[in-house]
């Protein structure tokens, strides 16, 4: 996979089967890749080299048809670090696989659960995550779609914006206000009153929807966690599958050293290959520096995301920025190696650059996980 030598960090037999595995299936989709990352919607062959893998158990608990006991972050990392070194769209299909079904792993009761979980697991039914709003990002607390409890179950009312797999998803797991607390829901996405719409075109192309719940009314049994108490579900949510997104960032990051590296060393220039000429070779080399640091912070986070996902969440976040900004200046600094080759409109490094930028702003912004980080230093937290 790498021009460079594998991390000094040792992942186990377990964790090294599982990276062939998912390496395997990013090297099928390689020859698609580009097309599949300018899909808005589900690639099918992305799709059906994802399922044939298997690999969507990672995301499931092994009494629902998932691979572990307990979901593993620094399985999922793993896997998200060798898809998208491929492609953000088979990175993106998998990863929301278990971000838009952990709030009913863990909060669902347990019908739900064995009505829904090993679908997903088989990638039969896709999931996906209603969090934000047209006018709420970063701030949760401040979302204005309802959750209430009635005779009949549970009524969601509001609007929900930028939502990963919208329009794609078989269900939704969405966030609402239940009188002063917050609550979760299992909305189908065949519910009666839910529409979805086509999200926003993003520089990196992605399946968005845009969700209106129009007093759409589910069971009681739909519901997810407590009444009111369904805020430290969704930070459990984020708690475990943050730090996956440094694991994604990483391999963008390894993808575009790579590409460089190939540029560089075959390209001859002043009489020798390009990687000769001193600032070339200085800013690669750096790039090499940044990829293993956050390869190694990503790696440790997720392994004590596994044991105590909200007592580490810190260290998650701190993984979650080391390595989506490394991936920004990786990627940033092949291009200028790269020269004009660099700057060519569907090339793979292009392709590259334009997937690494949101990495620094969904499942938690760089400045909000900052100041975050911030706030827990000010109180002696270290």
């Amino acid at each position: 996979m790498s021009a460079v030598d594998e991390p000094i960090f040792e992942l186990g037999p377990r964790h090294r089967e599982i990276q062939r595995v998912a390496r395997d299936v990013a090297a099928q989709v390689e020859g698609f890749a580009a097309e599949a990352d300018e899909c808005t919607e589900i690639h099918r062959g992305v799709a059906e080299a994802l399922r044939g893998s298997g690999l969507a158990a990672c995301v499931v608990p092994a009494a629902y048809g998932g691979r572990d006991d307990v979901l593993d972050p620094l399985t999922i990392a793993v896997v998200r670090e060798a898809l998208m070194y491929a492609s953000a769209h088979l990175d993106s299909l998998f990863g929301m696989q278990g971000v838009g079904s952990y709030p009913l792993t863990v909060g669902g009761g347990e019908a739900l659960k064995r009505a829904w979980l090993p679908r997903v697991a088989r990638l039969e039914a896709v999931a996906g995550l209603a969090l934000t709003e047209p006018e709420v990002g970063s701030d949760l607390r401040a979302v204005t779609t309802t959750v209430r409890a009635e005779p009949g179950g549970l009524r969601v009312s509001g609007r929900k914006s930028f939502i990963t797999n919208g329009g794609a998803a078989d269900f939704y797991c969405v966030l609402g206000r239940e009188g002063e607390g917050y609550s979760m829901a299992l909305v189908p996405a065949d519910a009666p009153g839910l529409t979805v719409t086509p999200g926003a075109g993003l520089i990196a192309p992605h399946i968005l929807g845009e969700l209106t719940f129009d007093d759409v009314l589910v069971p009681e049994a739909n519901r997810l966690g407590a009444p009111g108490k369904a805020f430290s579900l969704m930070l459990r949510t984020l708690a475990v599958f943050r730090v996956t997104v440094a694991g994604s960032a990483v391999g963008l990051a390894q993808a575009a050293l790579d590409e460089a590296l190939r540029h560089t060393t075959t390209r001859e220039q002043f009489g020798g290959p390009l990687i000769g000429l001193g600032a070339v070779g200085q800013n690669l080399a750096q790039s090499w520096v940044d990829v293993e640091t956050a390869r190694a912070i990503t790696y440790r986070a997720a392994s004590l995301a596994r044991t105590d996902p909200l007592a580490h969440l810190d260290f998650s976040s701190i993984a979650k920025v080391s390595a989506t900004e490394a991936a920004g200046r990786v990627v940033d600094r092949s291009v200028q190696a790269m020269g004009r080759f660099g700057l060519i409109r569907g090339s793979k490094i292009e392709r590259l650059y334009r997937n690494a930028r949101p990495l620094r702003v969904y499942e938690g912004a760089t400045e909000v996980l900052l100041d975050s980080l911030a706030r827990r230093l000010a109180k002696g937290v270290s």
